[in-house]
């Protein structure tokens, strides 16, 4: 294989934004930003890249256009048009996913980010998640703390909060997932090159569907190019995802 697995992500991440068109794509970490901005080099030239703030930029930092926190808020957040990459602690079967606190919320074992935009994300647009490192640790049979709002929760608050609720993919550095289920629990998409079933199962606390699960799809020759020479010249995504 010619690819990385650091490599295999980054066009796993790109593939999200396919069909996405001219939105909003908020990337949060390394390899996130990277696949947003081979996605917006290659299939999808319309894709408006935010810098996390107040502007629009180019995949190589030209600015092109101010997008004010309030100006988001009114038109963007609110009507879907947005596709928020974020990390996640803990997510469990049904895509809740946790950034807030480790064990009993009022006493936790570890406290971490709080929820910040986890809520408002998931429930006004689409929302996909990165973890560099699937583990049962990582994808637990039930979060301690709902940060991003999953299938389940989404129901049980009606109508208002699913009518933009979509929790879409989880690109890991074993695979992809989404939740394409009747019940809307977990299912493999694909697994990466050399990835095994047995290894998933053993890396998730939770049973996992693999039905029609396929192989990621390695980087085109261009797409190699872009991301060694143009992107990400010094190699910071094997520090993330070791081969």
């Amino acid at each position: 294989m010619s690819a990385t697995r650091a490599e295999i992500a980054v066009v796993a991440v790109a593939e999200l934004f396919r069909g996405d068109g001219e939105i909003v794509a908020s990337p949060m970490g390394l390899i996130p930003q990277l696949g947003a901005k081979l996605a917006r080099l290659t299939f999808e030239p319309d894709l408006l890249m935010s810098d996390g703030e107040a502007y629009l930029v180019t995949p190589d930092g030209v600015v092109e256009g101010w997008q004010p926190f309030r100006k988001v808020l009114d038109t963007i957040v609110p009507h879907g048009r947005r596709h928020v990459v974020m990390g996640a602690n803990q997510v469990d079967r049904h895509g809740n996913q946790n950034i807030s606190a480790i064990g009993d919320h009022a006493h936790p074992k570890k406290q971490l980010l709080g929820v910040r935009g986890a809520p408002g994300n998931t429930v006004n647009h689409r929302t996909s998640y990165w973890v560099p490192r699937h583990s049962p640790r990582v994808f637990v049979d039930a979060v301690d703390v709902v940060s991003g709002v999953g299938y389940d929760n989404a129901a049980k608050a009606g109508p208002s909060a699913e009518k933009y609720h979509d929790v879409h993919r989880v690109v890991t550095n074993l695979g992809v997932f989404g939740f394409g289920t009747p019940g809307h629990s977990m299912r493999a998409v694909s697994l990466h090159p050399g990835v095994t079933r047995d290894e998933v199962a053993a890396a998730t606390s939770f049973e996992i569907d693999f039905s029609g699960a396929g192989t990621s799809r390695e980087p085109t020759a261009e797409e190699l190019r872009l991301i060694r020479d143009v992107l990400d010249p010094k190699n910071f995504r094997d520090k993330e995802v070791p081969a």
